[in-house]
């Protein structure tokens, strides 16, 4: 059986300044009910403020968090006791002439920790299917890429 998830968001933007593509602030705040907001902004590359969240940053850790979590419950549903796991993901981007881009590729790195040396082996290989069963990377054009690395504890 499928089931529908829908996700509301809102995103709110009031950065007129009446200056021109220039001037105008790309400042917006990212609202889910319920939730802290997010600040969000261009990247820098494209006049944002450094300090905000920017659209290309948050599709890497979409990326990111969904291979995780993934991961995460299929080692469960296998007996792999994960104890740490930090990813340090990149996203590339090529732009185009005519204001246009597209990611190339997105890697993901995830250092995972297990348990016990016993279950290094597997975990690895449940890195395949989290790649193959995650929503995210199951609904992106380009390739995500994972290069894992496993040690135990």
């Amino acid at each position: 059986m499928s089931r529908q998830h829908d996700y509301r968001v809102t995103v709110r933007w009031s950065g007129d300044t009446g200056a021109g593509y220039r001037d105008y602030v790309r400042d917006h705040d990212v609202v889910v009910e319920g939730k802290p907001v997010l600040k969000g902004s261009a990247d820098p590359a494209f006049r944002g403020t450094s300090e905000r969240w920017n659209p290309e940053e948050l599709l890497v850790a979409s990326l990111s968090e969904c291979h995780m979590l993934t991961f995460l419950s299929l080692c469960a549903r296998a007996g792999v006791v994960v104890t740490g796991y930090v990813d340090a993901a990149t996203g590339a981007m090529r732009e185009k002439p005519g204001n246009s881009g597209r990611f190339t590729e997105v890697v993901l790195r995830p250092e995972v920790t297990v348990a016990d040396p016993a279950m290094v082996e597997r975990a690895e290989a449940l890195h395949e299917r989290a790649h193959d069963t995650c929503f995210i990377a199951n609904s992106v054009n380009f390739p995500v890429r994972h290069e894992p690395t496993t040690t135990s504890s």
